[in-house]
């Protein structure tokens, strides 16, 4: 009996219309188009209008899987939703997707793992795929920065973008879908990157609204640092044990936090720039939502038995690499 791999069928995508470029944060605070684009490569970002939660992208990108699959969305086992902006505590923001779906015979969960979100949520469908007992899974990584950024910090606000991206997973016996995962995780560096309240260490007082500790902050150089090393280590560390060297390799993508930390990584592995998808410039940050969006955005170069390595670093610290093997010709 040949052995049961998920593999990614199809993918969806949704971005606010709203575009927060350079020029418009140039009037919010002290920075400049340049200075943003030297030491990120972003050009513009996507908001999501006030009022709205993220669900209303997840539902968006799930429903584009859904039309252009003609997917009956009944059949959808399970919904996972990667986000660390849910629409709110206690409910989980996958089962409110999975109803408004019509995916009324699947179960739903949310993973927050930050921008390694998406990644943890790949490595958890996978398994429920692999143990034959889940037939169809849409994975969904969303997240309205917006809501947690704020706007007179220039040391966050030019970073992130509001947007989601799914994956739909299904099994796979021909040898195409997830190969090897390697995935970690640090807490001892969390103060790194972090919003200080709102959780239950520290509730939500006024004390902590005024403070403005509600708010995402990061400090940018030790971040910077721990993500150039340990996406590295974990991309080289999947290539290794896999015999997969450069030229093995059709495509890295990488979480797009940081142009200079993607150009890092590719450098340590060996590919060359043709390889390296991107699309920061266009999005920004978008924390879970990144690498689906990109799989959304460049699926047309995607080819079936396609090598593809996955690479995140985010908050808690949380970081891997995936490889995959592409399943199917768009």
């Amino acid at each position: 009996m040949k052995k049961i791999k998920a593999s990614i069928t199809a993918v969806g995508s949704f971005l606010p219309e709203k575009i927060l470029n350079n020029a418009d944060l140039e009037k919010i605070v002290d920075t400049n188009d340049d200075w943003i684009t030297t030491r990120t490569g972003i050009k513009e970002r996507r908001i999501l209008d006030k009022g709205i939660g993220t669900s209303y992208m997840a539902i968006r990108a799930a429903n584009t899987i859904i039309k252009n699959k003609k997917l009956d969305p009944t059949q959808i086992d399970l919904v996972i939703v990667a986000t660390i902006t849910p629409d709110m505590h206690a409910t989980a923001t996958a089962a409110y997707v999975a109803s408004e779906i019509g995916a009324s015979n699947a179960f739903g969960f949310d993973i927050s793992a930050a921008c390694s979100g998406f990644l943890y949520g790949l490595s958890t469908a996978s398994a429920f795929i692999e143990s034959g007992r889940y037939k169809k899974i849409i994975l969904i990584g969303a997240d309205k920065m917006s809501s947690i950024v704020d706007y007179t910090d220039r040391n966050t606000c030019i970073i992130f973008g509001d947007g989601a991206g799914a994956v739909l997973l299904e099994p796979n016996i021909e040898g195409y879908g997830v190969q090897d995962e390697y995935l970690r995780s640090n807490g001892s560096n969390r103060d790194l990157l972090r919003i200080e309240a709102g959780g239950s260490q520290t509730p939500t007082t006024k004390d902590t609204v005024e403070e403005k500790k509600h708010f995402i902050y990061q400090d940018g150089k030790n971040v910077f640092k721990h993500a150039v090393s340990n996406m590295s280590e974990a991309s080289d560390q999947i290539m290794k044990r896999n015999n997969l060297t450069h030229l093995d390799v059709n495509y890295l993508i990488a979480h797009q936090a940081n142009k200079r930390i993607i150009d890092a990584t590719s450098k340590r592995m060996g590919i060359k720039d043709e390889k390296v998808l991107m699309n920061i410039h266009r999005y920004g940050n978008t924390t879970a939502a990144t690498i689906p969006l990109l799989l959304f955005d460049f699926e047309s170069k995607l080819k079936k038995g396609d090598n593809i390595i996955f690479a995140s670093f985010g908050a808690g610290f949380t970081w891997g690499a995936m490889y995959l093997k592409w399943a199917y010709n768009h």
